[in-house]
């Protein structure tokens, strides 16, 4: 199964995003559909960040764990909430602080608000900051409005059946893209060795890489 990390972004008190985190988690394993872990910003607690963590010169356990998590993951479906039209500074602090862990990853966004249009306003700030450090964007996304009456502190949504309908087309997109990563690294490896062995030439070969990236 591919390995998803699951990144809840909220640290406020009372945070009602974390319920859409919540439920996909349930959703994700009772389907068996993804090996899924959790990664709660809100328990890493992290200070202001003033360096990348390439050039932290004593980057501490937490910081070095945050970052083994995406970089191992397969996938990152990420909840956010919207404050104020925008992503909370606590997703903006560690988006800032990785680099090659994000390149090139497939990120589903999940995005919930108190209003009506369920943090579509988040969209335009969080995709151009993920698309300019190399992110693959999954199309599909999975906005929640009025979270706190969409689902319970324990993340079960209050219409099951029209949430999970939503959740299988916005889940399936990631694994779909998961795969398709998996795919164009086994052909670039394949075409590498066509490259080395003369049976393709240079033009051919980063034809194929651009079709791939």
């Amino acid at each position: 199964m591919a390995k998803i990390v699951l990144l809840s972004a909220s640290i406020r008190q009372g945070r009602n995003s974390h319920r859409v985190a919540l439920y996909f988690k349930n959703y994700i394993e009772s389907n068996q559909l993804a090996d899924v872990e959790m990664v709660d910003l809100d328990i890493y607690d992290f200070p202001l960040f003033e360096e990348r963590l390439r050039f932290l010169k004593n980057p501490s356990e937490k910081i070095l764990d945050f970052a083994a998590k995406i970089r191992e993951a397969e996938g990152v479906l990420l909840v956010t909430p919207e404050y104020n039209g925008g992503y909370p500074a606590s997703l903006k602090n560690v988006i800032d602080l990785l680099y090659d862990e994000w390149r090139k990853k497939p990120i589903a966004l999940a995005t919930a608000s108190a209003g009506n249009f369920g943090g579509a306003q988040v969209m335009t700030s969080l995709v151009f900051s993920l698309w300019k450090i190399g992110s693959i964007l999954v199309p599909a996304m999975f906005p929640v409005a009025k979270v706190q009456e969409a689902f319970n502190e324990q993340g079960e949504p209050l219409d099951k059946a029209q949430t999970d309908k939503r959740a299988h087309t916005f889940v399936s997109e990631l694994l779909w893209f998961i795969e398709a990563k998996k795919e164009c690294i086994t052909k670039e490896a394949e075409n590498i060795n066509r490259l080395l062995q003369g049976k393709i030439n240079f033009a051919c070969y980063k034809q194929a890489r651009f079709y791939c990236y």
